[in-house]
């Protein structure tokens, strides 16, 4: 039987900056194992409500809560390590460390979490080829193609076997190809990890693949008909 009961549950959110009020009141839930993609057009607070339910940022008002603890209460020290723990973010640009090849920017969260050099780049090795790019493994982010510089981003954020994982856009700075194939890699290797994940997303083609769209307009949520 399905779990429903919601991992992640952000209830009446409100973010401004400066003068702009970027979430007046947005709320999401999100299950165990569940796809849901966020979908609205730009300036409409996808990103800002993506960024508080997984910690970078704490709300103004409303509450964040995973699995029963109150994130938008924790220090900005204590939703890092939550996030480096528990939390896998994929970014429209990938992020990757210029400097470091593949394996090596995979093997980052394992290595701040104190993990020995040797087992960390073993899990790596182990991720990058379930992402189908094992054979970039050694090149740096400058020498690979978009495609792979991001399949590499989404093996990094898969690498501490996170609980849900949270992707902004991150098929928006590929082609159709290249992003087709890193969206079917993010999906296949959260569901097989047995993780939900939330996209955020202006592309309609990569929230068909979600099992839940919500639509935020003028930092509010409304839920779409359910997709499947």
């Amino acid at each position: 039987m399905t779990d429903t009961t919601p991992m992640v549950r952000g209830v009446d959110l409100h973010k401004t900056f400066g003068r702009t009020a970027a979430l007046r009141g947005a709320s999401l839930e999100v299950a165990p194992g569940e796809i849901v993609a966020v979908t609205g057009p730009s300036g409409s607070g996808k990103s800002t409500l993506l960024h508080c339910l997984a910690g970078v940022i704490a709300p103004d008002s409303g509450s964040v809560t995973y699995r029963d603890r109150r994130l938008d209460s924790l220090s900005a020290d204590a939703r890092t390590r939550l996030r480096r723990l528990e939390v896998g973010l994929v970014l429209q640009f990938g992020q990757l460390v210029p400097e470091l090849t593949a394996v090596e920017n995979v093997a980052l969260p394992l290595l701040l979490e104190k993990r020995s050099r040797s087992e960390a780049q073993a899990a790596a090795l182990e991720e990058l080829e379930r992402l189908g790019v094992a054979d970039v493994a050694d090149a740096r982010p400058g020498e690979m193609s978009g495609g792979e510089a991001q399949r590499v981003a989404i093996a990094r954020a898969l690498v501490t076997s996170p609980s849900v994982v949270y992707a902004d856009e991150p098929t928006g700075a590929l082609d159709t190809v290249a992003g087709e194939q890193a969206l079917a890699a993010l999906v296949a290797a959260t569901r097989g990890a047995g993780a939900a994940l939330v996209v955020v997303t202006h592309d309609h083609r990569v929230a068909a693949v979600a099992d839940r769209e919500v639509e935020m307009r003028d930092g509010l949520t409304e839920p779409v008909e359910a997709l499947r």
